[in-house]
């Protein structure tokens, strides 16, 4: 099967169900990453997601990893941690930050210094950081010692958030800011965090698979609505330092 070629001036997405199966969703290629087409993009239940040096990639794979946020798992250990405090949360504060510190390398990678460990290329922070100016974009902010030691990014789609990527540079540091997250948005009626594909760390939160025509209706119904971002209920009133 050839792979559609998007128009890069006049994109238009295919249909999610005729993506590939192996590569598990790969839809189409090429097209732009303006503010337009990534919301488009997402609406329809496609995320970009390639490397540099490979032109630009579209996916919708099935089933998609999904978490719902009053049915996030909150390990004893986790628990423990964040009733101790100790940290401050906050969020939208430093996206640009946020996204840069998620396009690092991780720790394993450093034994590979001549490969490329990131799809989060240059193009792509700046495709995100236009989004967040438009409103559309989030990040959530995980603080020590007014350090920035962890978080995550991602978009808003109605009553669903596409998570894109997070960071840690202190244990438990991501995990710490996704648990504020889910609290904010379940307190507002977001119905699913959305994972895009499984991985253990997402698993140990509580993700689940959700078939892909599933995941899209729940697009579809809140495709007009919006919930305003939950900025005071995700962050810590107070610094706990």
């Amino acid at each position: 099967m050839d792979l559609p070629l998007l128009d890069p001036l006049h994109p238009l997405f295919p249909d999610p169900a005729t993506a590939l199966s192996e590569p598990d969703g790969l839809l189409a290629a090429g097209g732009d990453l303006s503010v337009e087409t990534l919301l488009s993009a997402y609406q329809q239940g496609i995320f970009p997601w390639y490397e540099e040096g490979q032109p630009i990639l579209w996916w919708s794979p099935n089933p998609r990893a999904v978490i719902v946020p009053e049915q996030i798992h909150i390990s004893k250990s986790l628990a423990k941690t964040l009733r101790r405090g100790g940290y401050r949360i906050t969020t939208d504060l430093a996206f640009e930050r946020v996204i840069k510190a998620c396009a690092e390398p991780r720790p394993e990678h450093l034994l590979r210094p001549g490969e490329s460990h990131t799809w989060i290329s240059p193009e792509m922070i700046a495709a995100y950081i236009r989004l967040f100016e438009a409103g559309h974009a989030h990040s959530v902010e995980y603080w020590l010692d007014d350090q920035l030691c962890g978080g995550l990014y991602g978009l808003a789609m109605g009553n669903v958030f596409c998570g894109e990527s997070m960071f840690s540079r202190a244990s438990n540091a991501s995990k710490i800011a996704f648990s504020h997250l889910a609290k904010g948005l379940e307190e507002v009626g977001f119905a699913l965090i959305d994972c895009q594909v499984e991985n253990d760390h997402l698993n140990s939160l509580g993700a689940q698979a959700m078939a892909r025509e599933n995941f899209i209706a729940i697009l579809n119904e809140a495709a007009d609505m919006t919930i305003d971002w939950p900025a005071k209920l995700i962050s810590t009133k107070v610094s706990t330092e």
